[in-house]
Order: structure tokens, then C-alpha cells, then sequence
């Protein structure tokens, strides 16, 4: 913290913008050292309770949140959900919270994600990616799949401290040919536009940008109410480019529903216009010139 208050005061910024728990925390905590003039204006990613229980001392940090947040000049945030929970949760003036859309470089994901990787085989093919931990909802997801017409195949994509047992859950039931990790991929984007669908299993969620990329690349997105502001890409996309499935036999149904239909190319875009990196740039330049 101090080498980074001495940077901040040599630069003298008009505005910074943290975006992890601790640090917007640390900043906040830290702005009457901060140059005068430099405004403050931390970005929360994710639920805050999310980001307050990941701390070494969670209740400390509930304090923390709800004494610090309402001193910043604004509160970023990329879903109406989070923004809720700030308000509710944090006492951040509903008026100090400006929700900035996740940015997605729909261009360059696109050219990117040609040739797409598909794995082989004629039933459908689906593919998942995040870390691998008890949020994402992958070991529910092995165990759903296990229930589907053996010629489905999903291919999961992250890395994370779950993967043995994950692999190991799948092996258990009966899965390792058609469920395939593929570790963590720099570019995933070849297998998002290969894939049939895109599954999003999430036990919780801020604003899914794996999803979000994946319509970029023209796959159709199947998705668990709690993750997240899923609801708000649903209300703002094309009717049938996300489904929103409760957990269980309605998200096992919409699976079985997905035909297989093979692409050397990304289809063509589903993902919504306020996503683009154009519009989230533009969002974000009007607040901090506000």
C-alpha cells in the first residue's frame, strides 16, 4: 500500500478505479492520503457477499464494506443484482451506484474463434468454462449430464483446486469419454463457437462474461437463474440465444433439447448491443467526466 499511494500521488490521476474486494477496500481506506482531487470509484465484480466471505476475516470485512463503500464517489458494477446488493447490503446511496456493462471485444473474439474445435462425434456437443470450484456448479453439472443420451459429449474448460475430483466424479459415473477437461485455454473462444451450446451452471455469479462471449460467437447459452445478471442478458438478447433453466430436471430438459448442428465458422452474433466494448467505454468515460 505504500508504494502504491507514493505511484498515485506521483501521477496525480484524475480518477482510479480498483475493481478486487481488498484493494477498493485499501484505497478507500487510504484516500486522505490519496493526491487532492484524485476521485475514488472501486468496481464490485461480483455479489459483495461474495467478495467480503473470500476475506481472511469475513465479519471484519462486512464492517469494512458498509463503512467504506458509502465514503467512495461512486460504486461501479456490472449487474443489476450486484447494484441491488450494494444498496441493500452496503448503504451505498442508490444515486453513487452506476452499473457499467462487462466490455466484450465481439471483433477480435470472432476472428479468433475460427477454425472452431469441436469434439468429435455426431450428438450434441457442449462446453462449460470457469474456474474449477464449488461456485461454477461443475460436479452437479458431471452428475445432470450423466442422465443425457450417451452420444452427448460436454468439454469443460478452467482450471481450479476441484479438478481431481472432478475428473474423478466423472470417471464414477460412467462419463469419462463423453466429459473432457481441457484445462485453462487462453483463447476458448474456438470451442464456445464449436459447441452447440453453452451450459452456465453457477451456483452464483456477477455478470457471466464467459456467457457473454459465447453469443458473441453466435452459441446459444443455457443458464442457471442464480447466475448472476443471466436474466438481464436474456431480457436484452433474441429470443431463444438464452434460456434460464432452473436447476434440475428443467435445465436436464433443456439440454435434451439441443439438436446437433456442426459450424467450420462462428454463427452470426447473439450477444446484445450494450455489451460491446464501444458502449462500456462510452458508459464508463460519462461517469468519470461526470
Amino acid at each position: 500500500m505504500p508504494a502504491l499511494v507514493a505511484t498515485l500521488r506521483r501521477l496525480r490521476p484524475r480518477a482510479v478505479v480498483p475493481t478486487l474486494g481488498y484493494l477498493n477496500l485499501a484505497l478507500l481506506a487510504a484516500r486522505p492520503l490519496l493526491p487532492a482531487g484524485t476521485r475514488c470509484f472501486p468496481r464490485e465484480a461480483n455479489l459483495p457477499s461474495v467478495s467480503i466471505d473470500a476475506l481472511p476475516n469475513a465479519a471484519l470485512g462486512r464492517a469494512a464494506y458498509k463503512f467504506l463503500y458509502p465514503l467512495a464517489d461512486g460504486v461501479l458494477c456490472n449487474a443489476k443484482v450486484v447494484a441491488e446488493a450494494l444498496a441493500r447490503d452496503c448503504g451505498v446511496a442508490p444515486a453513487r451506484i452506476h452499473l457499467i456493462d462487462n466490455p466484450i471485444d465481439v471483433a477480435r473474439i470472432r476472428a479468433t474463434a475460427s477454425p472452431t474445435i469441436r469434439a468429435d462425434g455426431t450428438g450434441p456437443r457442449f462446453v462449460a468454462a470457469g474456474r474449477l470450484t464449488h461456485q461454477k456448479g461443475f460436479d452437479r453439472l458431471i452428475d445432470l449430464f450423466a442422465t443425457l443420451s450417451p452420444g452427448a459429449h460436454l468439454t469443460i474448460l478452467g482450471e481450479g483446486p476441484d479438478r481431481a475430483s472432478l475428473e474423478s466424479r466423472a470417471t464414477q459415473r460412467g462419463m469419462a469419454e463423453h466429459v473432457f477437461f481441457a484445462g485453462f485455454q487462453g483463447d476458448p473462444w474456438p470451442f464456445y463457437a464449436g459447441a452447440d451450446a453453452f451450459l452456465l451452471p453457477s451456483r452464483w455469479e456477477g455478470m457471466p462474461n464467459a456467457a457473454l462471449e459465447a453469443l458473441a460467437c453466435g452459441t446459444p447459452v443455457i443458464a442457471t437463474p442464480e447466475a448472476g445478471g443471466i436474466g438481464e442478458v436474456a431480457a436484452a438478447s433474441v429470443p431463444g440465444a438464452v434460456t434460464v433453466a432452473p436447476w434440475g430436471e428443467g435445465f436436464a430438459a433443456a439440454l435434451r433439447a439441443v439438436r446437433a448442428q456442426p459450424a467450420n465458422a462462428p454463427r452470426e452474433s447473439l450477444m446484445p448491443e450494450r455489451f460491446t466494448l464501444a458502449r462500456a467505454t462510452e458508459s464508463l468515460a460519462r461517469v468519470l467526466a461526470s
